[in-house]
């Protein structure tokens, strides 16, 4: 596997910074002003706006104890955005650095949703849009492909969701300032409410959410108080897919700055989700893309010296129970024998290196 040169890599970390700054400004203009709450005990942060009335409206920020937020609150009358500079080095690191960019139509809904507030509430973009950004964080040359897609995956979790106390705009204008042919696709329960939805060439944006808890809840739509009237579908295993997501810039326009699942994660979701994939139609063609995704980022954890990284996500999921045990088997059993060499060699490194012992799925 290619890696990518320390040149490319040095831009993209300035990519992601400056389009976090030019982002943080327009979601924080110089007129408001941040304010701490407790909610629950816990302390956040959010941001105050004069509504030119007399009143104010408040948005989300985060956590009270992010060490990068309570930096950008210091620094918040400082920030400059570069727009013409972000957008040269999107182009150079796209066309000459072998980073991936998404297609036009995924990099405008994301965009559109970082910039309703997406990300800020805490939203990771998942799937094969998530995945394209592993080049840039692993500095390794993806696979074409590997790396096409027709749609859009969003998750949040459940509790976030609930508590933040804020919302994106609603979630349908916010699709239609991109294409105003999309629509709610109605749910398959039969409830009246929306957790996917499709333009007149068949792009489609899903939300999802997890759920740790009885069965009841799932094929059932989950009210998702700061998705802007979406709801979304309740699925085992995601919780741990975007537990501790990182932070990272889709090289779209002059970059959007998105939060993605750590690749370490995404690989060994990719098998659970793989085994529980059908063996025809679509379902078929998704389960193959999977367990080839897996298998590339075993071998790029691997040979960046991350192995451990994804010793320490595999012992939590196979830690986890029987479930989740036979998820990964049935998963690890369909890779190419290339990829369980890779990922044996990836556990066992990773083993000595954190010194737990890792069962492996074979």
């Amino acid at each position: 596997m290619k890696q990518i040169d320390l040149m490319y890599q040095t831009m993209l970390a300035e990519l992601g910074q400056r389009s976090l700054d030019a982002a943080w400004t327009a979601d924080f203009p110089p007129e408001g002003r941040f304010t701490p709450v407790t909610v629950k005990q816990k302390r956040y942060w959010y941001f105050d706006i004069p509504d030119g009335q007399g009143g104010r409206t408040r948005r989300y920020v985060g956590p009270g104890d992010d060490p990068e937020i309570a930096k950008r609150v210091e620094e918040f009358q400082i920030q400059k955005d570069d727009l013409r500079a972000r957008r040269r080095i999107v182009t150079t690191l796209t066309r000459e650095g072998g980073m991936v960019s998404p297609d036009r139509m995924s990099g405008d809904i994301i965009e559109a949703l970082a910039a309703g507030g997406l990300f800020r509430l805490r939203g990771v973009l998942i799937g094969t849009t998530a995945f394209q950004t592993y080049a840039g964080i692993l500095s390794v040359r993806l696979p074409g492909p590997t790396i096409m897609t027709g749609d859009a995956d969003i998750a949040q979790d459940f509790a976030i969701s609930h508590e933040v106390e804020d919302s994106l705009p609603p979630i349908l204008e916010l699709l239609r300032s991109v294409d105003s042919t999309f629509r709610p696709i109605p749910h398959r329960s039969g409830q009246a409410a929306s957790s996917s939805f499709q333009n007149k060439d068949g792009y489609k944006v899903e939300f999802l959410t997890s759920n740790r808890g009885s069965d009841d809840y799932m094929d059932q739509p989950a009210k998702m108080p700061a998705l802007g009237g979406a709801s979304a579908d309740p699925l085992r295993f995601l919780d741990f897919l975007i537990r501790d997501p990182i932070r990272t810039v889709v090289l779209h326009k002059s970059g959007v700055p998105v939060t993605v699942p750590a690749p370490e994660r995404y690989a060994v979701h990719k098998l659970i989700v793989a085994s529980r994939r059908h063996n025809d139609g679509q379902s078929a063609i998704k389960r193959d893309k999977d367990v080839k995704q897996a298998g590339i980022l075993f071998e790029a954890l691997l040979q960046t010296r991350r192995s451990s990284d994804l010793a320490l996500a595999y012992n939590e999921a196979w830690e986890r129970g029987e479930a989740w045990k036979e998820g990964i088997r049935t998963g690890a059993a369909m890779l190419t024998d290339d990829a369980k060499d890779r990922l044996t060699d990836c556990l066992r490194t990773g083993w000595k290196e954190i010194g737990e012992e890792v069962t492996l799925p074979f």
